[in-house]
């Protein structure tokens, strides 16, 4: 019994040496005077809660004091659980910089990226984080690798900016060498696309009237282009029908071949045609245009761009419904920028665990009341 017990505890101090090894280049931003906990009790706590249900500081603390026995079989707690306010504190002053770097390093542990995954950039507000009628100072911009169902790494727009400027740090600090970068629009920039180059990958580039002479020039491609590669598919769901034709063009005549767009290689067309049954809702049609640096045909771009939509289902999706990120209040400092990490770290986590078929929140209730389980989900 009590040799079981043991090894048990050694487990458990493994898993969370190796969260503790990834996050302690952290630096502590409190004077000694004021260290009643350890920072990485403060952390770890954070993380473990987060993934358990707690969506606020105050909840932070009440599952730490009602897992308080949990918690001491491998926290030292040397001056008890720590307050709502200490977590607030802690975590409004930690830098959020470091913080996003040590999770991009800790990811990096999870994901082992397949040849050509996709990576889906795209940005997201927390709109709780509205102060006194103003706009949101939080736009955080997110790499999601759609095959492993991981999110990458996250930055947060400068404040009088947007993702023109945040999307090229991101890339500078991802590890994305022979995969298929995705964005839209508004990062259909030549910089964004000389920046993904340059780090070996290849990038799908949404393009609409932002970029409105490549958009006439992509155009005039495909009205007088003759060797067009097509590729079609039919998808059923949801009471609705949509036909999706993929066209590419590699050989170009209306572009320029000094254009400014870093191993530009392919045009590609989207035409989609929504149909509904049972309803009078009219059919919907729309056309969409990319440019890409890859060499594919058009089947690979099919499914790649399609793909791109995972950021919004399996990441914006969870993070307000099951995270409830929308809702957030947090405004001190960097409170939201940090606690939005700690939902990422939860749901990577929670998505490492396949055997269990159910939902996100179901399993962070599940972590929450079956202590074996929080403990499984940590190995993986």
């Amino acid at each position: 019994m009590y040799i079981i017990l043991i090894i048990n505890i050694l487990y458990i101090l493994k898993m969370t040496n190796k969260l503790v090894s990834i996050f302690d280049k952290i630096d502590d931003p409190r004077r000694d005077l004021t260290k009643l906990h350890q920072l990485n009790d403060i952390l770890l706590i954070g993380i473990i809660s987060v993934i358990c249900g707690a969506d606020s500081w105050n909840e932070m603390e009440l599952y730490a004091k009602e897992k308080e026995d949990f918690l001491r079989t491998f926290l030292e707690l040397p001056n008890g659980i720590p307050s709502h306010d200490t977590f607030n504190r802690v975590f409004s002053a930690i830098d959020s910089k470091q913080f996003e770097l040590c999770f991009i390093e800790w990811v990096k542990t999870l994901a082992q990226l397949t040849d050509k995954e996709v990576i889906a950039i795209d940005g997201k507000t927390i709109r709780g984080a509205k102060h006194k009628g103003k706009k949101s100072p939080i736009h955080m911009v997110s790499a999601f690798a759609c095959e492993n169902n991981l999110v990458l790494g996250q930055v947060k727009t400068d404040e009088k900016s947007n993702e023109i400027t945040a999307i090229p740090k991101l890339l500078e600090i991802l590890s994305i060498q022979n995969t298929i970068i995705t964005i839209d629009a508004m990062g259909c920039q030549t910089a964004i696309a000389e920046k993904i180059v340059t780090k070996e990958a290849d990038y799908i580039l949404a393009v609409k009237g932002n970029q409105e002479q490549l958009l006439e020039d992509i155009e005039d491609e495909f009205k007088f282009a003759k060797n067009t590669e097509i590729n079609i598919q039919h998808t059923l769901d949801h009471g609705r029908i949509e036909t999706r034709t993929c066209s590419c063009i590699t050989d170009f005549k209306f572009i320029a071949k000094n254009n400014h767009w870093a191993n530009l290689n392919t045009l590609v067309r989207i035409e989609s045609i929504r149909e509904f049954k049972n309803s009078d809702r009219p059919i919907e049609k729309a056309t969409r245009y990319y440019i890409s640096s890859l060499k594919a045909n058009s089947e690979v771009f099919q499914k790649a761009i399609r793909s791109h939509w995972a950021i919004e289902n399996k990441l914006h999706w969870t993070l307000d419904v099951a995270f409830c990120e929308d809702a957030s209040r947090k405004r001190t400092g960097n409170a939201s920028q940090n606690f939005s990490i700690l939902t990422k770290i939860a749901l990577n986590i929670l998505r490492k665990d396949s055997k269990n078929k159910i939902g996100i929140k179901s399993k962070r209730l599940k972590a929450a009341i079956n202590n074996q389980y929080m403990l499984k989900i940590l190995k993986l």
